[in-house]
């Protein structure tokens, strides 16, 4: 399944880091990953984790699924 992820730029370069070292695709080191935490979750083993940080974006400009409304906005910028 294809799907849209938000990652840190940091946390992304790493990744594709990792994924030339070991000669595997950045999906199979995801997923290996998500699998774990999940695995995790199930067992009660996970740790307690700081929260993500947050933050106010101030609200967005456009629906971004709207792709006429999302090119204007982008030509205009």
């Amino acid at each position: 399944m294809k799907t849209t992820l938000n990652i840190d730029d940091h946390v992304m370069q790493r990744l594709r880091e990792a994924a030339a070292r070991q000669g595997r695709t950045m999906s199979e080191l995801v997923e290996a990953g998500l699998r774990r935490v999940l695995d995790e979750v199930e067992e009660g083993t996970d740790q307690v984790r700081e929260p993500l940080p947050q933050w106010q974006s101030g609200g967005a400009y456009v629906d971004v699924a709207d792709r006429d409304a999302l090119q204007d906005r982008m030509e205009r910028d």
